[in-house]
């Protein structure tokens, strides 16, 4: 500190920086101004001990306000937009022969059949030929071949929706002895009406299979 100070001396007394220098130096505009005390009247003698017992408050709460600011969790906006079933790819096409790329039947390969209402993509194995029945799967797992099926004669039928596949509630457990050890377990058999579903909207598509040489061991 000694050694600074000196230098910035001429002569002993004589600064060699101008006073404006030693101004924007030492940064003295950014320091805000001190705001003159207010004078404020004397309380009676009664009011004396209110006076000082509600400054107290206000410094001690003062600290607490900046803290249960930062705390609070600012609520996220709700949205109103309305979800919209997304864009069908232009490569798949209802007859498009799809590969599976995740889920239980990973790697294999489909027929695509038809967009539903919530973007889901209708396709089947068919069951016949590869075991894969049919189901709903998400166009972002799946990647579009060149190799197509002529499905221009078939109607997928109406009752092919997104309420079809929904899966049926289950009673919860109560959880006694015997649900513990499985002795009340029972696998629950595949419902006869969608057996009958598959078989019916498998028979045109194979037929249309069998027409393309090679497509069905391709499948």
């Amino acid at each position: 500190m000694a050694k600074s100070a000196h230098k910035n001396q001429l002569a002993p007394g004589i600064s060699r920086l101008s006073r404006s220098k030693v101004f924007s130096k030492r940064a003295a505009y950014k320091v805000a101004k001190e705001s003159k005390p207010v004078a404020t009247e004397a309380p009676a003698q009664g009011e004396h001990k209110s006076y000082v017992k509600n400054d107290l408050v206000v410094a001690l709460t003062a600290k607490r306000n900046v803290m249960s600011q930062a705390l609070e969790v600012r609520k996220a906006k709700a949205t109103h937009k309305a979800q919209r079933a997304p864009k069908l790819r232009q490569s798949i096409t209802p007859g498009t022969v799809l590969i599976m790329l995740a889920g239980r039947f990973r790697g294999q390969r489909v027929v695509f059949l038809k967009q539903l209402a919530s973007g889901l993509l209708l396709i089947t194995g068919p069951f016949k030929l590869n075991g894969i029945p049919l189901r709903r799967v998400n166009q972002a797992y799946v990647i579009a071949t060149s190799t197509k099926v002529d499905l221009s004669s078939y109607k997928v039928g109406a009752k092919f929706n997104d309420e079809y596949f929904k899966h049926e509630q289950v009673a919860k457990l109560t959880g006694t002895e015997e649900e513990f050890f499985g002795k009340e377990a029972q696998k629950k058999a595949h419902p006869a009406h969608k057996i009958a579903d598959q078989k019916t909207a498998d028979k045109d598509v194979v037929a249309a299979v069998a027409k393309v040489p090679y497509l069905a061991s391709y499948l």
